[in-house]
């Protein structure tokens, strides 16, 4: 009996072993056969039609490469029934490694009970043993595909609703603390003005962090609104507000040149604020940072031009950051820490500020770069151009459309 028609024949029992495999997961203890079967009873007879279609050599390629198109009712069926499998696994609480799990056991289940019932393999049976793997494998990447969608919706709905139901509140909470400022002239109700007003920053940078790693963290373009940027007027604005927050530090800032460029302004004060941030933290008590921005040409290989680009750079005296460090500093939820540097940590920090500098600055085409010894303290470098190239400009609107 061929494999398909093997399938088509043996659809019991091949459920019942899926059954038993999916009651072993965690989530399927306490499910019903209804839940558990789900919709591979679908699947299996959608890939069973599947392998009786005629198909070609590009057909097979793609299919060998999970990515289906073979065409036809049948393939479209199994396209379907894999993506409600995977939307139904995430309701039902399993893990993508769940989900794998099922296919690969389904996959042994068929093969082991066709291979009882073959005494002798033939030549054909090769064949159908790889049209069976290619339809399994298309299903599996439909399924995991689906699964992987529904958790990232669920995620940004989350994110979306916690950025709305925290940041209502937030501002309430700052516009009361400023009128109770106004009616209250005395040092202990300015101390604790300014105690309430650190912590709803906290909470607001927090919050934005979470919304743009969510947005960034899986190969998204971060979305720019991109207008025309004084940023010595942006830098200063950043630098007078850590001033009124850090009384007892020493912030420096130099600018030199033109400094004017197109950037989304929101972004670039984030790249400012958490790069200063961070040279709080982690920086010398006593020792003062410095913030510079200044512009220069750089040659373009790809033109044979000069482009206009602006240095943006953050420095603070103290520890040097470990070399062994260096590599990773900029990856999500990495976080350096000293003893100095945990004492000084602004509650909420979750290791994200610096991860997201180099998504905002490498969407603006620029690079972002750290040095850090003993003798020379530790300076962040960011070198953006003042004019995102147009083909880039489209391609990274088209990214974020998409």
């Amino acid at each position: 009996m061929r494999l398909a028609e093997f399938i088509l024949a043996n659809i019991e029992p091949i459920l019942a072993e899926w059954e038993d495999f999916a009651r072993s997961l965690s989530p399927g203890a306490d499910m019903t056969i209804v839940e558990l079967r789900d919709d591979a009873g679908s699947i299996l007879r959608a890939t069973a039609r599947d392998m009786q279609n005629r198909q070609s050599l590009e057909q097979q390629e793609s299919k060998s490469k999970g990515d289906g198109g073979a065409g036809g009712a049948a393939s479209d069926r199994l396209d379907i029934a894999s993506d409600m499998h995977g939307v139904e696994r995430v309701s039902s609480g399993f893990h993508i490694t769940d989900v794998v799990s099922e296919y690969r056991a389904l996959r042994a289940s068929v093969l082991r009970l066709w291979r009882e019932s073959v005494p002798q393999p033939e030549r054909k049976d090769l064949d159908d043993l790889t049209r069976f793997n290619e339809s399994l494998d298309q299903s599996l990447a439909r399924g995991v595909a689906s699964y992987s969608k529904r958790v990232d919706d669920s995620r940004q709905m989350f994110l979306a609703i916690l950025s709305h139901d925290l940041r209502n509140p937030l501002s309430t909470i700052r516009t009361a603390a400023y009128l109770v400022a106004m009616k209250n002239e005395d040092r202990a109700t300015a101390d604790a003005i300014l105690m309430i007003n650190r912590s709803t920053d906290v909470m607001v940078r927090l919050i934005s962090d979470l919304i743009d790693f969510s947005s960034s963290g899986l190969g998204r373009a971060m979305p720019l609104n991109r207008e025309p940027v004084d940023l010595e007027l942006l830098c200063r604005e950043v630098i007078d507000a850590y001033r009124t927050t850090h009384a007892d530090r020493v912030l420096r800032f130099h600018s030199d040149g033109d400094v004017n460029g197109v950037w989304d302004v929101g972004r670039i004060r984030q790249v400012i604020s958490n790069l200063v941030g961070n040279a709080i933290q982690h920086g010398s008590p006593d020792g003062p940072i410095t913030l510079s921005v200044t512009s220069k040409t750089t040659p373009s290989a790809a033109s044979g031009t000069a482009d206009s680009v602006v240095v943006l750079s953050v420095h603070n005296e103290g520890p040097p950051i470990p070399p062994d460090l260096l590599p990773t500093l900029f990856d999500p939820l990495k976080r350096y820490a000293t003893q100095e540097s945990v004492a000084q940590r602004t509650p909420g920090s979750i290791g994200l500020g610096l991860y997201i500098v180099r998504e905002i600055v490498a969407a603006n085409g620029g690079t972002v770069a750290v040095t850090s010894t003993a003798e020379e303290g530790t300076t962040f470098t960011v070198c953006i151009p003042r004019l995102l190239p147009a083909e880039d400009h489209d391609r990274d609107d088209a990214k974020a459309a998409g």
